[in-house]
């Protein structure tokens, strides 16, 4: 079945993703979304992309809008992407742990916002653990995605050879466990790393609740897929909920340039309140 994706028909699909989760899908997104809801169109055996559309808004399609959502959500990750914020992670962790401290309580507050299949948040958690520096700190990592998909591959942990070439040998020794039997050729991450992360659905156009401050938030390679409007939105939201002297990691692609919002920038991709 040849499916074709009138502009009429591309329009409304992009207004109600950027109304939902602020993606922006211009026109250069046509061929992308064409091809990637023709796959569950073609599985739904639905007619056209107008039937899939009016589907997906009533109450029976809510679970194909979260797999539309899904589908539509660009999910590269690795370990160590983008190292250069691995190592500012690590010079800063030692103060933030010392600046908790005095102020009562030894902890550690981060969130990987847009977490995808679990590479960023475990890459932090290693980090974090690493450079403690042997403080009791008690360290704790909230993890979220829009995905639904990646969330359930983030916590399980478990990643194929491949897709851990990237981290350097003594942290995979220390932190993963090699695969066997059925497992071979894989490695999970070790619990003690995994309790530190907790994995939670969230879109980041809605409200962030009150709570505990972070002290790090990284939302990299997100806002990629923003428009000006959405982007400042979020960068003042997420500024809100950073403790005073909290830092926010953007992706090197990304800026903050243009935007009004109260940062301080620190250094490429790497800003402070």
């Amino acid at each position: 079945m040849i499916l074709e994706l009138r502009d009429t028909e591309f329009e409304k699909i992009s207004r109600l993703v950027h109304s939902h989760c602020g993606i922006h899908l211009h026109d250069g997104k046509k061929e992308l979304v064409k091809a990637r809801l023709g796959k569950r169109i073609r599985e739904g055996n639905f007619k056209s992309f107008a039937q899939y559309y009016d589907y997906v808004k009533t109450g029976e399609g809510t679970d194909e809008f979260i797999a539309m959502i899904d589908s539509l959500s660009t999910n590269l990750t690795s370990f160590f992407r983008e190292d250069g914020h691995f190592r500012a992670l690590a010079r800063i962790v030692p103060a933030l742990i010392r600046e908790s401290k005095g102020r009562g309580r030894t902890r550690l507050r981060l969130w990987s916002a847009g977490c995808s299949t679990g590479e960023e948040p475990y890459t932090m958690a290693i980090t974090a653990l690493e450079s403690a520096q042997g403080a009791a700190a008690d360290i704790r990592i909230l993890a979220t995605d829009i995905s639904t998909r990646v969330l359930k591959k983030a916590a399980q942990g478990i990643y194929p050879a491949e897709r851990v070439k990237s981290i350097p040998p003594d942290l995979l020794r220390k932190y993963f466990q090699v695969g066997q039997g059925n497992w071979a050729g894989h490695y999970r991450v070790k619990r003690d790393v995994r309790d530190v992360v907790v994995f939670e659905h969230f879109n980041l156009m809605e409200p962030i609740a009150a709570g505990e401050p972070f002290d790090v938030i990284f939302c990299r390679n997100v806002m990629i897929y923003f428009d000006k409007k959405t982007q400042e939105g979020l960068v003042n939201r997420l500024h809100s909920r950073l403790t005073r002297g909290g830092y926010l990691f953007i992706g090197h692609s990304e800026s903050l340039t243009g935007l009004r919002h109260p940062f301080q920038y620190t250094e490429p991709g790497v800003y402070r309140k």
